[in-house]
């Protein structure tokens, strides 16, 4: 016979896990952004989107520097997430917390998230993290 205490934890277990919640400001005209929103969505992100018609001043306020500029902005526990990140990259930019103000993936890497083209072979891309000094060093290789 289970105990309450046993009933509990099994039902705990047994429960999907909370989607993590992540801002995202985005063009409303561009698809690619839509496409990574979808990925991240997949991926177990709750993304909440916002549309934006000057997302040079958004990419100012968070603080993502001009070198790592791509086009759209995730913000997530403190952090920007620039670009094309994939999702297992962020997850464990969570998991480590590094002393860092984000993450990004420049320019648009054909095969990145949101990116990809069938028939086309994918880029190699490197997703990068940002100092708070806005130095980078590569954080993944794709």
């Amino acid at each position: 016979m289970k105990t309450l205490a046993t009933a509990l934890t099994l039902a705990l277990f047994a429960a999907p896990a909370a989607a993590q919640s992540i801002q995202v400001h985005l063009s409303p005209t561009c698809g690619c952004c839509k496409s990574w929103v979808k990925h991240l969505e997949q991926a177990g992100f709750s993304p909440k989107v916002v549309e934006s018609k000057d997302m040079a001043a958004s990419k100012r306020l968070v603080g993502v520097p001009d070198k790592v500029q791509s086009c759209h902005t995730a913000i997530i526990e403190g952090y920007f997430i620039e670009g094309h990140v994939p999702a297992p990259d962020i997850r464990k930019l969570l998991q480590d917390k590094p002393a860092a103000i984000g993450l990004a993936v420049p320019d648009m890497p054909v095969g990145s998230p949101g990116m990809e083209v069938e028939g086309v072979t994918p880029d190699r891309y490197e997703t990068l993290l940002v100092g708070a000094d806005g130095e980078t060093t590569v954080f993944a290789k794709h």
